[in-house]
């Protein structure tokens, strides 16, 4: 079984970079509400960007606040 990684860096102009494999289901939740806890408190513009170096497998979709929804296969 793998570990979940989020990888955070701080660039040089203070932005905090966070960098993700694909998260298991289980972890999926407690990782999203950590981004969202940190981009609240680190306040300023907040964007994500997929990573183009990594395949994506996508089987969930958000709310439009954000909340996740369950969906069957």
């Amino acid at each position: 079984m793998n570990d979940d990684r989020l990888t955070i860096e701080i660039l040089e102009d203070g932005t905090i970079k966070t960098t993700s494999d694909e998260v298991s289901a289980p972890n999926h939740d407690n990782a999203e509400q950590f981004l969202r806890a940190m981009a609240r408190l680190a306040g300023g513009e907040t964007t994500r960007t997929a990573r183009q170096d990594a395949p994506r497998h996508h089987h969930h979709a958000h709310d439009s606040n954000g909340k996740h929804l369950t969906q069957g296969h």
